[in-house]
């Protein structure tokens, strides 16, 4: 069992933060990572900045933009994460697009985000179809290669996904990018149960999450909760992280509430 499987073990709501590394600048990512940690999180996402992150909205598109401007490349993302490990337990995961992990080498990124203390990797343009190489690497580093599923996927890539994805399966909440939204979708219930019947993995939904009312509505259906443009906006608003930390709180809260309620009933 991994870390990350760990993570879910009867039953808890796992409370997964998203932030862009080297956004605000790379000496804070680590800060607000040990933010995260304080707050509640079960794991940190760490994003890779990318040129073209097809799957983000407009908030981490500017993170990334400034990360990049600012230099930030994979080893120092790889440094950052290191210096994280250093101070926390909390599981770690690299989000990347493909070409960055193609261009750094398969290998050597995926040994190099062990020697990092990384836990996991996310893809989101690496199908199931095309994963097999980095699956063995993965594999043989010890980190969970992560795949996504979004509402629009078939039931060939349910099966696909379920039969692969190590660690947890990030399902998509609605079709679209990353970003901050006042609704949900009213077929995410819907969505998780067809998932459900496929997979044994804990299944964590992101994409739009943004109040602990929306988290405690997929918390109550899904096994864990992703979120990252709204922290991402916090980060922007209040440098001092205060926000950020009563945000997080909330959330564990809005969670936790729905075990509560399941062990008094």
């Amino acid at each position: 069992m991994s870390r990350i499987t760990d993570v879910f073990k009867k039953g808890h709501k796992a409370l997964i933060a998203y932030i862009t590394a080297g956004y605000p600048d790379i000496r804070a990512t680590p800060i607000i990572a040990g933010v995260l940690a304080g707050s509640g999180c079960d794991i940190i996402e760490l994003g890779i900045p990318f040129s073209d992150p097809l799957a983000d909205g407009a908030t981490i598109q500017k993170a990334s933009y400034q990360a990049l401007l600012q230099g930030t490349t994979p080893q120092s993302c790889l440094e950052a994460a290191a210096a994280i490990r250093r101070e926390i337990a909390t599981p770690l995961v690299f989000m990347t697009y493909y070409n960055p992990v193609l261009n750094y080498g398969l290998e050597s990124f995926c040994r190099s985000c062990t020697g990092a203390g990384i836990n996991g990797l996310i893809v989101p343009d690496l199908p199931p179809e095309e994963g097999a190489e980095l699956e063995a690497i993965t594999r043989k580093n010890n980190l969970d290669l992560i795949y996504l599923l979004a509402p629009t996927s078939t039931a060939d890539r349910v099966d696909a996904v379920a039969a692969r994805s190590r660690g947890f399966i990030y399902m998509v909440s609605l079709t679209g990018v990353t970003g901050a939204r006042d609704t949900l979708s009213p077929e995410l219930e819907g969505f998780v149960q067809r998932v459900r019947q496929k997979a044994h993995q804990p299944l964590c939904v992101g994409f739009g999450i943004s109040t602990p009312e929306q988290a405690r509505r997929v918390g109550a259906i899904a096994d864990g909760v992703i979120v990252g443009s709204r922290l991402l906006q916090l980060v922007e608003e209040d440098s001092t992280l205060a926000s950020l930390g009563s945000f997080l709180t909330g959330l564990r809260r809005a969670l936790d509430s729905i075990e509560d309620s399941r062990e008094v009933n």
